[in-house]
């Protein structure tokens, strides 16, 4: 077993903090074996740390959180940006030429743009799997939700710490019964279903610091940007 970080940001994120070599180094003290960073319609920090990945003892997977149309899709696999703003299908399309696999995060929380309530049942079981953990949560509704609908329509399950600040790598960990340490061996196993999820909560200072520190870097970004 393989275990997995499939969700993190760096600070190429609008909202996320620390640059990726203390992803990845966090990700290697806490025992993981793979990584993929997934910024918000970026993927040039993802795609340094899959390059920069093996010197910390990691399978690094390439990859970004697409905005699709309906809401968020993490595109693991992928090394070209997958354009935001398409439909969704179009987005699961997008990601699949490039080699890559969809995975719809946090799918049932729509005030983090999650998909469910913009696409039918039949399109959101078309991704190739579903976040049922996501560390991010308020209640844990939201994720059991998830995993009733995975389990419901027979969906690969993943889960996902979301982590925005270094020191939550891990929270959550998808563990891959891939045939080999590389990056092809963990999408097959994952869009096989041989995945198991296991997750913390992130601690709810962590949670309000995360927020917090996002809307700064937003508001910063916004007043830097050109008229």
């Amino acid at each position: 077993m393989l275990r997995a970080e499939l969700h993190c940001h760096s600070s190429l994120s609008y909202d996320g903090r620390d640059p990726v070599d203390l992803l990845l180094g966090q990700a290697e003290a806490v025992g993981l074996d793979a990584i993929a960073v997934t910024d918000h319609d970026e993927i040039d920090a993802s795609v340094t740390a899959a390059k920069r990945a093996p010197d910390y003892g990691l399978v690094g997977i390439p990859g970004m959180e697409v905005t699709s149309e309906a809401g968020h899709v993490l595109a693991l696999g992928v090394e070209e940006l997958v354009p935001a703003g398409l439909p969704f299908t179009e987005t699961l399309e997008r990601i699949r030429e490039q080699g890559g696999i969809a995975v719809v995060p946090h799918p049932f929380q729509k005030s983090r743009h999650g998909v469910a309530a913009h696409v039918t049942s039949e399109e959101l079981a078309g991704a190739d799997a579903i976040e049922v953990y996501n560390s991010r949560l308020l209640t844990g509704r939201s994720n059991r939700r998830a995993e009733r609908f995975a389990a419901a329509h027979r969906c690969p399950m993943t889960a996902g710490s979301d982590a925005h600040i270094a020191e939550m790598v891990g929270q959550a960990v998808t563990e891959i019964d891939a045939d080999e340490r590389t990056v092809e061996a963990v999408l097959e196993a994952i869009t096989e279903g041989r995945t198991s999820v296991v997750g913390q909560r992130t601690p709810w200072r962590i949670s309000l610091r995360q927020f917090g520190g996002g809307v700064v870097r937003r508001l910063k970004r916004a007043l830097m940007a050109p008229f």
